[in-house]
């Protein structure tokens, strides 16, 4: 995904999935599409193993605790495996 929103939330009492639904709101109704695919730094992904809303989380270490970086991801499903 070379394109997205960058979403902060440090608000350590909620929940992952809830700070990636709020984002996905957020960002359809910003953009008017639904996205459908959420970087998150591998601090945050402790306990998340569901797709919120059909959001595919990933991780990746450039992305910075507290912040989601969520946009739609156009590559096929193998590039998103590597990710």
């Amino acid at each position: 995904m070379n394109i997205g929103m960058l979403w902060f939330d440090n608000d350590p009492k909620t929940d992952l999935s809830v700070k990636i639904e709020q984002a996905a709101k957020y960002y359809q109704k910003k953009y008017g599409q639904a996205p459908n695919h959420c970087m998150v730094n591998p601090s945050m992904l402790a306990k998340q193993k569901s797709e919120p809303n059909g959001v595919k989380v990933t991780i990746n270490p450039t992305i910075m605790p507290n912040h989601l970086w969520i946009g739609i991801n156009t590559t096929s499903k193998q590039e998103m495996k590597s990710e």
